[in-house]
């Protein structure tokens, strides 16, 4: 999360091009949304047990667990994509990125239909933590059931869209971490709610191989020609200092914020 957001400022600054970033969670965590309650809703004893983390994100929605997975983040201008103003329509915009390259696997997938849940509370009835449980107009569906859940946050005219495509789902770890009270999250309702990429093509997927066809999926849709790039100088410094000071504390990651106005060729 502390690299997302050093790379968000360095793109608002035009420090950088529009930036694509791939990558992998070791240990796995849990990551929170930006306005999601920790009590009742997440484990933190059991997370601790398996020596896993826990994190909030700058983004909305509700919990994810990261295990075996590909995590991707843009962070782009409004400006520069098709309908970048509007919230819902760039979330289609870049989410091409994600179906084309789940495509160029075999996986036919598309945005789901329900309104977006921008700060991860639901529509008033009962729902469970896991982001996982329940798909939306912001989520690649695959034979109806969701394939990847995505976030996103805007400052200053500068998009920050993050998300997860899972590679197996492992259901126990899910409630094991993320039991919630028992009502909404229950094993065969998560089944039926989401799967992995191996799962929809019968056959192992190894993580390169996701991370590959999601950069070129990416390169397709937005027709832009990535290049490979490091951190700068400045953005490992800066996602150090996030780090240390906001990703890496108690205070942000157990304590719901107030809310507050934000609309919660490029580089690999």
């Amino acid at each position: 999360m502390a690299v997302d957001e050093a790379i968000m400022e360095s793109v608002e600054a035009q420090i950088v091009p529009p930036t694509l970033r791939i990558y992998g969670w070791s240990p796995p965590a849990v990551s929170l949304g930006r306005f999601q309650e920790v009590d009742q809703q997440v484990d933190t004893a059991a997370l601790h047990q398996r020596g896993w983390g826990l994190v909030r994100r700058p983004t909305g929605g509700r919990a994810i667990l990261h295990d075996d997975e590909v995590t991707y983040s843009v962070c782009v201008p409004q400006d520069q994509i098709e309908d970048g103003h509007s919230v819902i329509r760039s979330y289609r915009c870049l989410s091409r990125g994600i179906q084309q390259g789940l495509e160029l696997l075999g996986v036919e997938a598309e945005l789901g239909r329900e309104s977006p849940a921008v700060d991860g509370k639901g529509s008033g009835h009962q729902q469970s933590a896991i982001c996982f449980s329940h798909s939306t107009r912001a989520d690649m569906v695959a034979a109806g059931r969701k394939i990847a859940g995505s976030a996103q946050v805007r400052r200053n005219g500068t998009i920050l869209q993050h998300g997860s495509v899972p590679i197996t789902l492992d259901i126990s770890d899910h409630l094991a971490v993320m039991p919630g009270d028992g009502s909404s999250n229950k094993p065969e309702s998560l089944r039926q709610a989401a799967v992995g990429v191996s799962h929809m093509l019968g056959r192992d997927v190894s993580y390169d191989e996701l991370a590959e066809a999601l950069v070129a999926g990416f390169s397709q849709a937005l027709a832009v020609e990535l290049q490979t790039g490091e951190l700068s100088a400045q953005e490992q410094a800066r996602a150090e200092h996030l780090s240390a000071h906001k990703y890496g504390t108690e205070a942000w990651n157990l304590t719901v914020p107030s809310r507050r106005t934000t609309s919660s060729a490029g580089r690999q």
